[in-house]
């Protein structure tokens, strides 16, 4: 089967981790390419931060930040996820 597949973004805070997961898994199985979270800074992925002098957490963050930009930049649509409830935005 081949279709035409929009592209959506998953935004908002990364401590939603189990929401997050399940917006993927619903918008993949209603035929949507999913760009994911990368990384749950605020909810389990803590060793990422550890032991890391100021001026590598200051670049690392920054990194983080323009990836998610670019993502955006890819997508057909961006799913945000606000706390328990969520929005759909068209980009």
């Amino acid at each position: 089967m081949q279709g035409i597949y929009k592209v959506n973004t998953l935004c908002g805070s990364t401590r939603f981790k189990d929401a997050f997961m399940e917006a993927q898994k619903c918008l993949t199985l209603n035929g949507n390419i999913v760009i994911g979270v990368g990384l749950f800074g605020h909810s389990g992925d803590n060793e990422v931060w550890e032991n890391l002098d100021e001026g590598t957490l200051t670049r690392t963050k920054e990194m983080l930040d323009d990836m998610h930009k670019r993502k955006i930049d890819m997508s057909d649509d961006i799913y945000v996820k606000i706390g328990r409830a969520s929005c759909r935005e068209r980009v």
